[in-house]
């Protein structure tokens, strides 16, 4: 390894990694490393599925909310029902 084209080719590698690596190469490797394996399609595939998530919630809390008013309105019913006056029962006539 003495031989004297060892160092100027050393520095011309380490030269031109560190050009490939500042540009487009380099920063997709980078957000690679960042990002994981799915990298940005991961990321976007579940917030696409977090997005749905969050609308189904909102729907359901909607139906809930229905529901809940539906059970409301039948109690106050059947609580009205209990508090109103009878009709008085139905006489045969001719006795």
């Amino acid at each position: 390894m003495n031989s004297p084209f060892v160092v100027p080719v050393v520095m011309f590698l380490m030269i031109g990694l560190a050009v490939i690596f500042r540009g487009p190469l380099g920063q997709a490797i980078a957000d690679r490393i960042r990002n994981g394996p799915g990298g940005l399609a991961a990321d976007a595939h579940l917030r696409e599925e977090l997005d749905g998530l969050r609308l189904e919630v909102d729907e359901l809390r909607g139906q809930l909310s229905e529901a809940h008013e539906r059970l409301d309105f039948a109690e106050r019913l059947l609580a009205r029902r209990d508090e109103t006056v009878q009709l008085p029962q139905h006489r045969e006539q001719g006795a």
